[in-house]
């Protein structure tokens, strides 16, 4: 059985402040965990499973330390998860190191503009792994990398797009040479706009869009053309559609 301490120290992980002062995250579930051994095995601070999944994945748990491996009864993963329902492995993650981007990222990446929705968020990280995208420039303002709800939506893609924190506006203005396009209401239709090889989509706010002050940035608008009577996308299924119309093949 886990101590009171261990529980208590897993559970304060699903809170920012304490994942931002430990530097490490929490994943839960097979998918996401087995990304992780196969990935990224050194990244995994400690592991808690139950039995049948450990001896299900006794080949994979050779690449990380087993002193850090730990088998516990489905009473203590319901102790220690965010989940109703959890899945057989959750594990402790040390983030990556922040980086800051110096440089404008080669061929096309994305800026998002205040994505605050986790699921949103997270699955907007998948949708860029998809198209080969390896960078998204975030605003402050968007949700947490590391947000349980996020990590579970990126589905491991978190191991391979680099997500950037930084002031947009300031951004721009030191990389004024950068094409950009906006997506919003009323830009250019995406079918009629060539392929893109290079530059940055930018998405903006679930309900308010992309601050005015980035539209001054920007090379040129794009939009999702409307035929039916919906006000809006959903941020996540709009940035799919962009870059399925948008980035070369």
């Amino acid at each position: 059985m886990l101590s009171k301490s261990r529980v208590k120290y897993i559970q304060s992980l699903y809170h920012k402040k304490l994942r931002d002062e430990e530097e490490c995250f929490v994943i839960e579930g097979p998918k996401i965990t087995e990304e992780f051994l196969l990935q990224a095995p050194g990244s995994i601070l400690a592991l808690y499973a139950v039995k049948n999944w450990l001896g299900d994945n006794d080949i994979l748990l050779k690449r990380m330390n087993p002193s850090a491996i730990f088998s516990i009864e489905t009473t203590d993963l319901e102790r220690i998860s965010s989940r109703s329902t959890p899945n057989q492995v959750l594990a402790i993650v040390q983030k990556k190191k922040d980086r800051q981007e110096t440089i404008v990222p080669p061929g096309v990446f994305l800026m998002l503009d205040g994505i605050q929705d986790p699921g949103n968020f997270g699955t907007i990280v998948r949708i860029a792994d998809w198209f080969g995208i390896s960078t998204i420039l975030c605003s402050i303002e968007c949700a947490d990398l590391y947000n349980p709800k996020v990590v579970q939506s990126t589905m491991g893609s978190l191991l391979r797009v680099n997500v950037i924190y930084t002031i947009l506006t300031d951004w721009c203005k030191t990389n004024a040479g950068v094409d950009i396009y906006a997506a919003t209401l009323h830009g250019k239709s995406i079918y009629h706009c060539s392929p893109l090889t290079h530059g940055a989509i930018l998405m903006g706010n679930e309900a308010k869009g992309v601050h005015p002050e980035l539209l001054g940035f920007c090379k040129e608008q794009v939009t999702i053309p409307r035929t039916g009577e919906a006000e809006s996308l959903n941020a996540a299924v709009a940035t799919g559609i962009i870059l399925s119309h948008l980035i070369t093949h």
